[in-house]
């Protein structure tokens, strides 16, 4: 577990909620994700802060049909941001521009994973 005291205060808690799709008109708040990344002030993924504490970057995948998932955030060479969860690339998960997202309540990022392409919209980015 991660000491909340030893990370940056560029670090924050994101919560990502499945955003309407077909067959969920209001989205579900039971499916998303828990992101701990290290944040600019305009609130885009500070890659320089990321390269310096990788492993306290994590991510927890939640829904109520699964398990949770833990894993991390990594970022392939050319900029690609990816949740990686185990060995391998199979379950990775990767996120449409999220270089380029803001990370600001109500706005809308990206992620692709076995379902496809699925928006989620971020419910609340606080200190963790």
């Amino acid at each position: 577990m991660i000491d909340p005291k030893s990370l940056s205060p560029k670090f924050k808690h994101v919560r990502l909620l499945l955003a309407r799709e077909k067959g969920r008109p209001s989205g579900d708040r039971e499916e998303g994700y828990d992101l701990l990344v290290p944040l600019d002030a305009e609130g885009r993924l500070d890659a320089a802060e990321w390269k310096v504490h990788q492993k306290s970057c994590r991510v927890r995948r939640f829904s109520a049909n699964e398990e949770d998932r833990i894993g991390q955030l990594r970022r392939k060479p050319g900029g690609q941001w990816f949740f990686d969860y185990a060995e391998g690339e199979s379950d990775d998960e990767i996120g449409f521009r999220l270089g380029e997202e803001q990370f600001i309540t109500g706005e809308y990022v990206s992620v692709s994973d076995k379902n496809g392409m699925r928006t989620y919209q971020v419910a609340r980015v606080e200190q963790p």
